[in-house]
């Protein structure tokens, strides 16, 4: 498989490509890389295949899935090349790889967030869930993208109240659009900047785990 996105796999130590394992693609904020995802998902490694995935285009000292004309308006050429580009890239790892398609889920921070939030919506039953931490939904994508998300679909969104770079606002009106969309959606406003807080780390792979059906524990907090 030749893909131009750049990406590093963790398989379960008990992989057997007999079976079928629930897989997290993994998508990094802009600036960052795949690294500081593969550290986000170590715990879930056990459970999960983990796939994280690199942005196409240079970023200061890290990478980027798209560049910005200002905050919340990306470029139209970028975006749109990166969203056709990642639906692909699922698509081949799902057939080279041991996945249960029931069980595709897109975790994103920042800019991976934007990402995840509409791969979800373009791309229908072929993801079973998302986690989406500190991003937004471009204006462009809502009026003028062709989107048909599952009406089964999982929906995680967290947000901090201090965030410097996107107001707590976008997070609700994440939440809300996803809400007409799906009764599956957990949102979790928190106390914090742009960020992923110790608390948030915590919540986010229990939702994971219990939405993939691979535990009934309920940390502190998650369901209040």
């Amino acid at each position: 498989m030749n893909s131009p996105y750049i990406h590093e796999i963790r398989l379960p130590s008990h992989y057997n490509p007999d079976q079928r394992y629930p897989v997290i693609f993994a998508l990094h904020g802009m600036g960052s890389d795949e690294q500081d995802m593969l550290r986000l998902m170590e715990p879930m490694q056990s459970d999960f295949i983990i796939v994280a995935i690199r942005g196409p285009i240079v970023q200061g000292s890290g990478y980027a899935y798209f560049q910005i004309k200002s905050i919340g308006n990306p470029i139209r050429e970028l975006y749109d090349a990166s969203v056709l580009g990642l639906q692909q890239l699922i698509v081949d790892l799902s057939a080279k790889y041991a996945i249960d398609p029931k069980r595709r889920y897109i975790a994103g921070f920042s800019q991976g967030a934007i990402m995840a939030m509409t791969l979800s919506l373009v791309i229908g039953d072929a993801i079973k869930g998302i986690v989406a931490m500190s991003g937004y939904i471009p204006q462009f994508v809502k009026d003028e993208y062709m989107l048909h998300p599952d009406s089964e679909l999982s929906v995680f969104i967290s947000h901090g109240d201090q965030d410097h770079l996107f107001p707590l606002q976008l997070g609700e009106d994440n939440a809300n659009f996803f809400r007409q969309h799906t009764n599956h959606v957990t949102y979790v406003p928190y106390n914090g900047g742009h960020q992923v807080t110790p608390e948030l780390y915590q919540q986010f792979q229990h939702w994971l785990r219990t939405d993939a059906n691979l535990t009934t524990e309920d940390p502190k907090g998650l369901n209040s």
